[in-house]
């Protein structure tokens, strides 16, 4: 086979500002060992996040210059409305600025004391806003995704025996709904099969639990089905996605991952009653229901987008990449999260870092070194982002210990990959003289994103 090539030519650049070990080790230590608070002229290679970070098409860019900023009614809404209906089959369709806006507005509806969401596995912000509303976030991912490092196709799928187990066990009354994350992010971007939503489907049916799919990523997940289900080759990537939507009763999207936005997300629903109690709660927080804290030349971006990240060319060369840097750790004996997911490369930290305990965030201490190395941002996804305390104020660990590398879409090239590649392993070969760590300074809630650190 060919080098599968960019299916996209490079029609505007910006910068990357070098810089030297020296300087990022102060740049580190004024932020206080967090790489969400490093200004990001600092970062040379950024892969803290893959949301809002991509590089949108000059279809999208020509697409902003025609939004409409009418406050109601704007066509730029029904051009939004248009893509995300046809998408998912869902008849209501309501703009948020981004996914975590459709999230409070979903769980501050449905969620509250006594209620409970299951999930394959719910990302930090997801099982912020449910944990805001009063409600407890369980994850019951399966059980081979509970190893990093042993391939399996989709490790993203949520335990169905679990599942089941748990209903028969508790009052499903008390279940607010079941969600399904496609692709499982903080399970190391793996896939989820269309055999397990259909059978949570058939399950949420039996006890009346609503189904709701997390659909960040769906366009990656589908391309994942295709490629490794049976009965899905020669399925275009809408008909799998229309398929997947139709086991749902919702969905919730920040349309900045697949959809190329910098800004964006939705909520989608069948209930015509609980998209009236969500309207309603936009219009407090977010906007009228035609913009939902969108300028029109966003939704205008969006609709675009959600069509072009559907174009198998681009999904193929985009699942090609994180398999390639996959690879090549992989090869040097790199501890890493297999197979490739779809939007990320995982480091497993625990694997990495073994001299490490748990409680002095082998993970943070990875990113640390990552960025030191080479100028390389990624996050920490174990247990500084996931862990609690327990009544003695001790930790109690998240299941996994990740670091994660997520590749901005259609942002770096390949030898911006292979300079990472090479860090990692150069940081891995060096790996005895990094530090555990200790938190100085906490919020209450998603900790991460302003926690201060310093080495134990």
């Amino acid at each position: 086979m060919k080098t599968i090539i960019e299916p996209f030519r490079i029609k505007s650049v910006e910068p990357i500002h070098f810089n030297t070990e020296t300087y990022r080790n102060n740049a580190l230590r004024d932020a206080s060992y967090n790489a969400f608070l490093l200004h990001s002229d600092d970062v040379m290679i950024d892969l803290l996040t893959d949301s809002g970070t991509s590089a949108m098409s000059s279809a999208q860019w020509a697409g902003i210059m025609l939004g409409d900023e009418s406050y109601a009614g704007s066509p730029s809404f029904y051009k939004f409305e248009k893509a995300v209906t046809e998408i998912t089959g869902m008849p209501v369709v309501i703009p948020t600025h981004q996914g975590r806006a459709s999230e409070k507005i979903l769980f501050s509806i449905t969620g509250g004391k006594g209620k409970v969401f299951i999930s394959n596995t719910l990302f930090d912000t997801t099982r912020a806003n449910i944990e805001f509303s009063g409600a407890e976030g369980i994850d019951m991912i399966c059980p081979e995704g509970k190893l990093p490092t042993i391939p399996a196709p989709f490790k993203g799928n949520i335990d169905i025996k679990a599942l089941e187990s748990y209903i028969e066990k508790n009052d499903a009354a008390h279940i607010a709904m079941v969600i399904i994350t496609v692709t499982n992010n903080s399970g190391g971007g793996q896939p989820v099969s269309m055999q397990n939503i259909r059978e949570t489907h058939k399950i949420c049916r039996q006890y009346s639990i609503p189904l709701y799919i997390d659909a960040c990523r769906f366009a990656e997940n589908s391309y994942f089905i295709k490629m490794r289900e049976s009965g899905y080759a020669d399925k275009s990537i809408l008909d799998i996605a229309n398929e997947m939507f139709s086991y749902a009763d919702g969905c919730t999207m920040s349309a900045k991952k697949d959809a190329f936005a910098n800004i964006g997300g939705f909520l989608a629903l069948n209930d015509p009653e609980l998209a009236t109690k969500c309207r309603n709660l936009l219009v407090i927080t977010e906007g009228f229901s035609t913009y939902g804290g969108l300028a029109g030349r966003d939704l205008e971006a969006i609709a675009i987008g959600l069509y072009e990240v559907m174009d198998e060319h681009y999904l193929q060369y985009r699942i090609r990449s994180i398999e390639y840097l996959t690879q090549k750790i992989s090869a040097a004996g790199v501890p890493v999260m297999l197979p490739a997911g779809g939007h990320a490369v995982y480091l497993d930290a625990k694997q990495f870092l073994p001299h490490i305990p748990v409680d002095q965030y082998p993970g943070q201490a990875l990113v640390c070194a990552l960025y030191i190395k080479g100028g390389i941002r990624c996050v920490e996804i174990g247990s500084l982002m996931f862990g609690k305390y327990d009544e003695n104020h001790q930790l109690i660990p998240a299941a996994l210990e990740l670091v994660r590398l997520a590749i901005p879409r259609r942002v770096y090239t390949q030898s911006h990959i292979d300079y990472v590649a090479e860090v990692i392993i150069e940081v891995f070969e060096e790996r005895n003289q990094i530090k555990g760590m200790k938190i100085t300074e906490e919020a209450e809630i998603l900790r991460h994103f302003t926690a201060k650190l310093d080495f134990v």
